[in-house]
């Protein structure tokens, strides 16, 4: 992606001629801004027919990344090649714009033409792919064509009679079964624009506002810039939804003060990485997983953020403890340039930039679509632009933030359409609902073995994939075996949402926390184990799911209050294990009663059960981290009393 974004700006260094220079940024451009007509016009007044909308939406951003990738190839037969993919790829789009009603009275049954069409859209997609998102997702879409090519070589449950070039055709490119599926759906309709929203919030200033207001809040407590960078990555990340982009965005200001006030390089690095990773977990955007949720579902996209909410909210308090408690171990100082009077006159002088965001809100729980909401808070933030100079935003701005969200989007489009392909061919050949089958048969009857090999499936998953393509292919293989057992729809789907997003700070992958140590200059593996610990609520949280349903918002207001609580005492407590330290230095012992009396407290079986012994346990639990909590604030030392 990097090389994308070298390849639209342009530069003389490039060695391209001024002609060529000048014909890609017009192209780019123009696609850019037709792109976004189209998402805008589609989203608002919705007249456009799914499989039409979808196929032109791909057409354009694909054509787009073909020919800017193709612009960083020295070789010009390289180049050459990807220009003229960049133009075979426009083909199915406008084909199936002018042959329409053409494919409906056949049945969407292809023709010789349709053939020819489809294998140029799959020698793009696969070269897309592989130049914006990587191997694992190629080999992937090749292994579910060859399967359905060659399945009838399969002896057993796994085979099948084969499916020819036709019948893919028909699938997988004239119909919303394949590239041009629900998941593109979402793409277009959700993720593209939620994309544009964030992009012209950060582009007049609304970034530097949650940056400020996390400073103003956090920045007179002690290792004030640690707790900054941990809220202001937070904030910004429920506009972006990318762990990766909210490190490179945030982490060049948040590193080096924190670095500057005493973190170490390893641990400032963890912290932005850990922090940032919080806007794949948190409304509204959630790496857009949670408009594809919605829609797999059958729910209204409201109801997945409500459901959000408190998981993620659990997740920024275990955090910001954590880098509140390592401030205090260190003996950090606190951050002379922030505090309240920062904070009021950031809300005075810029907080009128937060309205867009706050309209979005507003209007989406008084019953507008998602869609409708965005355009409306679109056109709320050119309005809120012109306030001040300095935020005023003119078209070429607006050009500028079109081809932004377009290379942002690029990415999660190839990969959605990617995951179509695969989903297809699961779906034309029954494999899907056979590997549910097979994790129910390896996990026997324990609900918690077959949640451990779904949670170490979707990690490998999510290893290789954008968040939006793991979850994709997660709800397809996963989610129906957990359903089976009898979960609710959102906590399966939540469940492997979490161990398919971890890996943004896990290694071997860990995006997000080698972005980090880039920046700070520390050792990656050492950044990302260290991420881990101070985000440990990741992995711990889904669990929570099953015997928990009320942090999802799923029971009466009584069970929802108990979840909270309970989980709210133990994550916390545990936060103060890990970190080993709560106004003193915690010896081995005090840190492991700390660790049982937490998972005490997590008992695992529901919320609502009554049992003597699931109460004696929790009872127990609670009682151990009070007494040991005592003793500690009993024993800290003299100058931290009072």
């Amino acid at each position: 992606m990097d090389r994308i974004l070298d390849a639209i700006g342009l530069s003389p260094e490039t060695g391209r001629s001024r002609g060529e220079r000048i014909a890609l940024s017009l192209y780019f451009s123009g696609l850019a801004v037709a792109v976004t007509a189209l998402v805008i016009y589609g989203a608002y007044f919705g007249l456009i027919t799914a499989l039409i909308l979808r196929a032109l939406f791909f057409s354009l951003v694909a054509s787009a990344g073909l020919a800017a990738i193709g612009f960083t190839r020295d070789q010009p037969w390289m180049r050459a090649i990807f220009y003229m993919l960049a133009l075979i790829v426009l083909v199915p789009g406008f084909h199936i714009r002018e042959s329409y009603m053409d494919i409906v009275m056949r049945g969407a049954m292809s023709t010789p033409p349709d053939l020819w069409i489809f294998v140029g859209l799959m020698a793009a997609l696969f070269t897309l792919v592989r130049n914006t998102v990587g191997w694992p997702l190629v080999v992937m879409m090749a292994a579910a064509l060859a399967y359905a090519w060659f399945g009838y070589l399969i002896p057993g449950q796994y085979g099948h009679s084969g499916y020819d070039l036709r019948r893919l055709t028909s699938t997988l490119m004239l119909s919303t079964e394949g590239v041009y599926g629900v998941p593109m759906g979402v793409a277009v309709e959700y993720i593209f624009l939620f994309s544009l929203l964030g992009g012209l919030l950060m582009k007049i200033g609304t970034g530097e506002v949650f940056v400020d207001i996390a400073r103003g809040l956090t920045g007179r407590t002690r290792g004030g810039p640690g707790l900054s960078a941990a809220l202001s990555s937070t904030l910004l990340g429920t506009i972006n939804g990318s762990a990766v982009a909210n490190v490179v965005t945030t982490g060049t200001f948040t590193i080096p003060l924190m670095k500057r006030s005493g973190y170490s390089a390893t641990l400032a690095g963890a912290i932005e990485a850990a922090a940032s990773s919080a806007g794949q977990i948190l409304p509204p955007v959630m790496g857009a997983a949670a408009f594809l949720m919605a829609e797999i579902i059958g729910v209204p996209y409201p109801q997945i953020a409500l459901a959000a909410l408190i998981p993620g909210l659990l997740y920024v308090l275990a955090l910001m403890i954590a880098v509140w408690l390592e401030a205090g171990r260190l003996g950090l100082e606190r951050d002379s340039d922030a505090g309240w009077e920062l904070l009021r006159e950031t809300l005075i002088r810029r907080g009128y930039l937060l309205l867009p965001l706050i309209a979005l809100i507003v209007l989406m729980f008084a019953g507008y679509t998602p869609t409708r909401a965005a355009v409306l808070c679109l056109v709320a933030g050119l309005v809120v632009s012109i306030f001040r100079a300095e935020t005023r935003i003119g078209p070429l701005g607006l050009v500028q933030v079109c081809k932004e969200t377009l290379v942002s989007v690029m990415p999660i489009v190839a990969a959605v359409a990617a995951a179509g392909v695969v989903i297809g061919v699961l779906n034309l050949t029954g494999l899907g609902l056979m590997l549910s089958g097979l994790i129910l048969d390896l996990g026997g009857e324990s609900i918690w073995v077959i949640l451990l090999l779904t949670a170490v499936v979707s990690f490998i998953l999510g290893m290789g994939l954008p968040t939006s393509a793991a979850y994709l292919l997660l709800a397809v293989l996963i989610a129906p075996a957990l359903t089976q057992l009898g979960l609710p729809a959102i906590s399966a789907h939540m469940f492997i949402f979490y161990f398919g997003l971890v890996s943004a700070i896990t290694p071997p992958v860990a995006l997000a926390a080698y972005a980090a140590a880039s920046i700070s200059g520390a050792e990656a593996n050492a950044t990302a184990v260290q991420a881990i610990r101070l985000g440990f609520v990741k992995l711990l949280v889904p669990f929570l799911f099953v015997t928990m349903p009320g942090l999802l918002m799923i029971g009466t207001g009584i069970q929802i209050a108990l979840s909270v609580v309970l989980a709210t005492v133990a994550l916390s407590s545990l936060t103060v294990a890990f970190a080993g330290w709560f106004l003193r230095p915690l010896g081995g012992a005090e840190r492991g009663a700390m660790v049982a009396s937490s998972l005490l407290v997590l008992w695992p079986t529901a919320i609502t059960a009554t049992d003597p012994v699931t109460l004696a346990a929790r009872l127990i639990g609670l009682a151990g981290l009070a007494l040991i909590f005592r003793r500690t604030m009993a024993s800290r030392p003299l100058e931290t009393r009072g």
